[in-house]
């Protein structure tokens, strides 16, 4: 793993770029962290995307001041589906294709917030894209998949911010002929594929890590990022 900079229209962030051993080129994917930031966790989840034999590349969302002053403001973004964030996630995608080691084609993954960037970007120039429970579903989600990519979503059961979404979201993929892959988990909650601080008092509020839902998940977005990037 290495930490790089990446140009955006506001300026130079960090990012997490790990690439697959062996002989490339591959094709790439842009990973959108959640709420807290890419710590650990979000390293973790770059490596073993490149594990899989694709290019990672995080984008660092709270580069310009931190967590403490970032994130409400990433967070309006999101909202208003303009801002900065959407710049960067951009500016990630475009770096990607720079790359001798990328093949042209990239993806999307994201991560509860992230997940919802996932969702948000899927019509810009992304080849498939993976939400993790982007939930609560952006606003507007019919005017927001006009010419989205195919999409891999996956979703807990006991998510408390995500009741009803996963239905929602095939009915609007459905009705727009996108291709999808949807699943819910009946044992997971929000954040299942993350290892955050704190588990026991997470799993009460309907969060928390998974492992069966993680790894059955992450089959599901490598065989639909193999179809689709890797076979585009």
């Amino acid at each position: 793993m290495t930490t790089i900079e990446i140009d955006t229209p506001a300026g130079p962030i960090d990012a997490l770029l790990d690439v697959p051993e062996g002989s490339g080129p591959w094709p790439g994917v842009v990973v959108i962290h959640d709420a807290i930031g890419y710590g650990p966790d979000k390293q973790s989840i770059n490596s073993h995307i490149a594990t899989a034999g694709y290019v990672a590349l995080t984008p660092n969302l709270f580069a310009r001041g931190g967590w403490a002053r970032c994130v409400t403001k990433v967070m309006r973004e999101l909202l208003t589906k303009r801002g900065r964030a959407l710049d960067d996630v951009l500016a990630a995608r475009d770096h990607l294709l720079t790359l001798p080691e990328c093949t042209g084609h990239v993806g999307i993954a994201g991560f509860c917030m992230g997940g919802r960037f996932a969702l948000i970007m899927s019509p810009k120039g992304f080849g498939a894209s993976a939400p993790f429970y982007g939930t609560p579903l952006p606003r507007q989600l019919s005017e927001t998949l006009d010419g989205a990519c195919p999409i891999v979503a996956s979703f807990g059961s006991r998510d408390p911010l995500g009741v009803g979404a996963p239905k929602k979201l095939q009915r609007v993929l459905g009705r727009k002929g996108i291709t999808n892959d949807i699943k819910v988990y009946p044992r997971a909650g929000h954040s299942f594929a993350n290892k955050l601080p704190a588990q026991p008092l997470l799993r009460i509020a309907g969060f928390g890590y998974n492992q069966v839902a993680t790894e059955d998940a992450w089959a599901r977005v490598f065989a639909f990022f193999g179809e689709h990037l890797r076979d585009a």
